[in-house]
């Protein structure tokens, strides 16, 4: 277990009083730290002591270091895992012990189950579960009955579960992952928003410089490049985009995920073969990506609530995206983008042409993305009603007086 120094720089916040109360955040992987860093800056700025937790990584440093925090490499299986998960169980129980927080926040399936379970052994006093999607809805037989448990005991673990959108808290409720009083959404959902500022339309040479001719349709897709984000269907479908548009070109920013959903080896060999297809890997900075984008395609069995689809949003972008928990909640079908069953190749093929058939819709459709994203989903509206809600927690009173 490895720990960064303490940092002397975080602003004081008068309105909870003089001591500043430390609250972990705690993730089981690294790469999802990549969606951490506002959210842990705006907790800082708003007067916790915080403290960001996962397994060990150049992500977990980075994304502490640049939102100011400290941070604690504790490693965690995704898997099952019975003998890891003790030693990790233990680790996160010493580390509470030390920290003292008066707020937990654990989210991701293992890290919020063995964090919520050792803040309920350790006495923590607020203990919230943060629900950003269910990976059973894609697993089947022992396994989905395993995960099941596991997500019902965090809940009963967490005194309170927070939900990334509404279609992920009415699935929560059809799985009795915890009665609906336990079960919460924050305004509209997200965990994030968007910094529109950063994603916002604009001129773009990205294309240029990844050599795609002027006049060459892109599709884009963002994210993990695994079965249960839909990359498969989506290579499938990209053929068939071709017979009608020959020169469309297909932009696939992210990485080949190692999880147990990873692509099999022929799948990913066929992907980084085609003439047709530019893979970016692992981006830091996506928003010039979008820009060069002219529809974003996130073809998802399970979510809770896609920020790629906001980004996309937030650039002027189209998105198709499914029915699925969670995706359902980020486009306004045929207002702000399309939605289609998910599984099926053919659907994404005849929603992606539609649009690039029409370029007037998709600009029309890319303008009510943005007004859209920007009167629900902002960064500082997000994050504002986050934070407003954990200073309720760490002090109540405060929170009355304020």
């Amino acid at each position: 277990m490895a720990a960064s120094p303490a940092l002397e720089r975080d602003p004081p916040l008068p309105a909870l009083g003089a001591k500043r109360p430390p609250i972990v955040v705690g993730v089981t992987h690294p790469q999802t730290c990549l969606v951490l860093g506002a959210r842990l800056r705006a907790l800082r700025e708003a007067g916790f002591r915080v403290t960001v937790v996962s397994g060990p990584g150049e992500l977990l440093e980075r994304t502490a270091a640049r939102a100011g925090v400290e941070w604690v490499a504790i490693p965690m299986r995704r898997g099952i895992a019975p003998l890891a998960d003790m030693l990790s169980l233990l680790l996160l129980w010493r580390l509470l012990g030390r920290l003292k927080p008066e707020v937990v926040e654990f989210s991701t399936p293992k890290a919020g189950l063995l964090g919520t379970l050792a803040a309920r052994l350790r006495g923590v006093r607020r203990r919230v579960y943060l629900l950003r999607g269910l990976k059973l809805e894609t697993t089947s037989g022992s396994k989905r009955r395993i995960l099941l448990a596991a997500e019902r005991l965090a809940a009963r673990c967490a005194h309170m579960v927070l939900c990334n959108s509404a279609s992920l808290r009415d699935r929560a409720l059809e799985l009795r992952l915890a009665p609906p009083a336990k079960l919460r959404l924050l305004g509209y959902g997200s965990s994030n928003g968007v910094d529109v500022e950063r994603f916002s339309p604009g001129p773009c040479d990205l294309r240029e410089r990844l050599g795609f001719r002027r006049e060459a349709p892109v599709v884009g897709f963002v994210g993990r490049l695994s079965r249960d984000k839909g990359a498969p269907e989506l290579i499938d479908a990209f053929d068939a985009i071709l017979a009608v548009e020959p020169q469309a070109r297909l932009l696939l920013v992210g990485w080949f995920d190692a999880g147990e959903d990873a692509l099999d080896g022929r799948l990913r060999a066929r992907i980084e073969r085609h003439p047709g297809i530019h893979c970016a890997g692992l981006v830091e900075d996506t928003a010039p990506y979008y820009r060069a984008m002219d529809v974003l395609v996130l073809p998802t069995w399970r979510e809770g609530f896609p920020n790629v689809v906001l980004e996309a949003a937030a650039t002027g972008i189209p998105a198709i995206t499914t029915l699925s928990t969670g995706a359902r909640d980020a486009v306004v079908h045929e207002v702000t983008g399309l939605l289609i069953p998910p599984g099926r190749p053919q659907a994404i093929a005849e929603a992606v042409l539609k649009l690039l058939s029409d370029p007037e819709r998709r600009r029309r459709m890319g303008r009510a993305a943005r007004a859209w994203v920007i009167e629900h989903y902002t960064e500082q509206r997000v994050l504002g009603l986050t934070t407003a809600y954990y200073r309720s927690l760490a002090d109540p009173a405060a929170a009355q007086t304020n």
